[in-house]
């Protein structure tokens, strides 16, 4: 009977040895993950149309969801009505008075330079009298000073007739500019919110999940779509220290998924500059094995696309 069970316990150590075959020293395991992209919206609002669901393969600039945009709508069209209305004054000074203006004071600047003329026939007639004693010398006094009068009031006119084609003075035309750039700014950012209401896909991938419904109201910055491009699929593996001596950033591996028979072509693309795992211990011969450093792999976008996030995989450096 001893001998039965020592033959027994034979057989089961050589099965034992031959089931706890350790893989070749160049596979080691690793598994995938996604870097997700939530998009969100920087503005509150009520989900009113959510364009994309679960699964969905998206391109970039794809519309992803709509939030109430009635308030912003509004702003945007008051902006826009106020910087016209800012325009229009702006054109109305730099054009100066209005024609029936400037005509009633070149009318007014004709009477004046009649007026002065026969103030001048008129003082020279006052004059001749004077001379010959036939009137009194007041009598020149006050035609003389008629005259003068009517030549202030021709430069007074010809003065304002100048000034009313010029315009408002370059001050108060370089406060209106000012003043439209204010509201044109003012209707950019107003146009900025309204835009925002809609986000659109930043990248090409798929649609990981949807974290609202429509008609739920959403929060400023709190993401409704979840996407996860090919792009940011990649793979994790842990080497041991005794390997980053041969290893770089660029170097070509395959990875092997189960049930797939060709093996897929990456790079590595991140080596970390701390050991993942670090013994309670002091260094030594024999815990120095135990020290591994997360590495990260990536592939050409038509190769991740086939991945999922959590998939286990195998993968093989060169020998």
């Amino acid at each position: 009977m001893k001998q039965l069970f020592h033959s027994l316990g034979c057989v089961v150590l050589i099965f034992g040895l031959l089931g706890c075959k350790r893989p070749p020293s160049n596979v080691l395991q690793g598994y995938v993950e996604g870097e997700f992209v939530y998009v969100s919206a920087p503005l509150a609002g009520k989900l009113t149309k959510l364009n994309v669901q679960r699964g969905s393969q998206v391109k970039e600039g794809d519309v992803l969801f709509e939030l109430e945009n009635v308030a912003e709508t509004a702003t945007r069209n008051e902006a826009s009505q106020r910087v016209q209305q800012a325009k229009n004054t702006l054109a109305d000074a730099q054009k100066g008075k209005r024609p029936t203006e400037i005509a009633s004071l070149e009318a007014q600047l004709k009477q004046a330079r009649e007026a002065s003329s026969l103030a001048e026939i008129e003082l020279a007639r006052q004059m001749e009298l004077t001379k010959s004693g036939a009137v009194a010398v007041d009598s020149t006094d006050q035609a003389r000073s008629a005259n003068v009068q009517n030549h202030k009031k021709v430069e007074q006119l010809e003065a304002d007739l100048k000034t009313a084609n010029l315009g408002m003075r370059s001050d108060a035309v370089a406060a209106l500019e000012a003043e439209v750039k204010a509201r044109e700014a003012a209707l950019a950012k107003a146009a900025w919110d309204l835009s925002q209401k809609q986000q659109k896909a930043p990248l090409a991938g798929v649609v990981n999940d949807t974290l609202y419904r429509e008609g739920e109201m959403v929060g400023a910055g709190k993401p409704v779509v979840v996407l996860l491009p090919p792009a940011n699929i990649k793979v994790r593996t842990f080497v041991p220290q005794t390997r980053l001596t041969t290893l770089k950033v660029g170097d070509a591996v395959k990875v092997r998924l189960d049930g797939v028979a060709e093996a897929l072509n990456a790079k590595v693309s991140f080596i970390a500059a701390q050991a993942e795992y670090t013994p309670p211990v002091i260094y030594s011969q024999e815990n120095r094995s135990k020290l591994v450093f997360m590495i990260e792999l990536r592939f050409d976008n038509e190769v991740a696309a086939k991945l999922h996030p959590g998939q286990p995989v195998d993968v093989e450096f060169a020998p």
